[in-house]
């Protein structure tokens, strides 16, 4: 077997033979499944993957895979998250949210089972519509009458839809966001509130947004726009602008956008690690 993180010839670090990835169930519906890829080292951190799509059919958690096999060669578990999404039943409000905070909070009970996980090291990293998922996911506790098993270490918005009214407003996918919540901004505004990460604010989560200059279809501006309300509302962010990126480049692990995730992952990792858990293994 490679040894773990350990540099080849080229500087390149050798990333280790692990298993294919495990798909388990997190709820009794289609659609409430994840793949979980494992490292093979102890212990290590956690990464959620949520896909985006405009919350919507047919695209689903496979958008995520090379970028779950490329995380899990690096030393993080990775758990590629599925939840309904508009065109089958239950999706939309609320079901597609209670889909991304029961899929969060089954990473407990994974664990339970005898699987080794770092609990105390989980990030949740989404692309455009699950960017703001990961937002959402990240701060959900504070709409739970209790506890969440599992809390949030950092959310990733990999050019996110942070501020659902002002995407409705400016038809950001068309007219999906009013489908996604059942209603413009105006007709419910208590689900934008309890939806839409620009109203929950403070998230009292540490934020990374990636963003590229060049995308078409979530406009930076709403990233910036964010980034500006969380700081001033006291949140911990940082907005990383990538000049001439666009849209999709997130999905593909030798892109530039990617790596600028990975060096992120690594280096908070060993922040905010627990003393009596070393980081080995772990390649930017």
């Amino acid at each position: 077997m490679a040894a773990e993180g350990v540099e080849g010839e080229h500087g390149d670090a050798v990333k280790p033979r692990r298993s294919a990835p495990i798909t388990q169930p997190y709820g009794p519906a289609p659609g409430q499944e994840g793949d979980l890829h494992l490292p093979e080292r102890a212990h290590p951190p956690v990464v959620v993957l949520l896909h985006g799509g405009f919350w919507t059919m047919p695209w689903g958690r496979e958008q995520m895979a090379a970028v779950a096999d490329d995380l899990a060669g690096r030393g993080f578990a990775v758990w590629n998250l599925e939840y309904r999404r508009l065109g089958a039943p239950g999706a939309g409000w609320p079901g597609t949210l209670l889909d991304v905070a029961a899929g969060l909070d089954h990473l407990a009970q994974i664990a339970e089972s005898g699987v080794d996980l770092d609990l105390d090291r989980v990030f949740v990293a989404g692309h455009s519509a699950g960017g703001h998922l990961a937002l959402w996911g990240a701060a959900r506790r504070r709409l739970r009458a209790g506890p969440s098993p599992v809390r949030v270490a950092l959310a990733v918005g990999l050019a996110p839809i942070a501020d659902l009214a002002r995407a409705a407003e400016a038809r950001v996918g068309g007219d999906v966001v009013a489908e996604f919540l059942g209603g413009v901004p105006a007709r419910v505004p208590e689900r934008y509130r309890a939806a839409s990460p620009m109203e929950m604010l403070p998230l009292g989560v540490r934020q990374l947004i990636l963003h590229g200059t060049a995308d078409d279809a979530v406009p930076i501006e709403l990233s910036r726009h964010y980034a500006e309300a969380a700081r001033a509302a006291g949140d911990t962010i940082e907005l990383v602008e990538l000049p001439g990126v666009g849209h999709m480049e997130y999905l593909d692990p030798a892109s530039d956008a990617h790596a600028a995730l990975v060096h992120r992952f690594v280096t908070l990792a060993s922040e905010v690690q627990p003393a009596a858990h070393p980081v080995p293994g772990l390649s930017p």
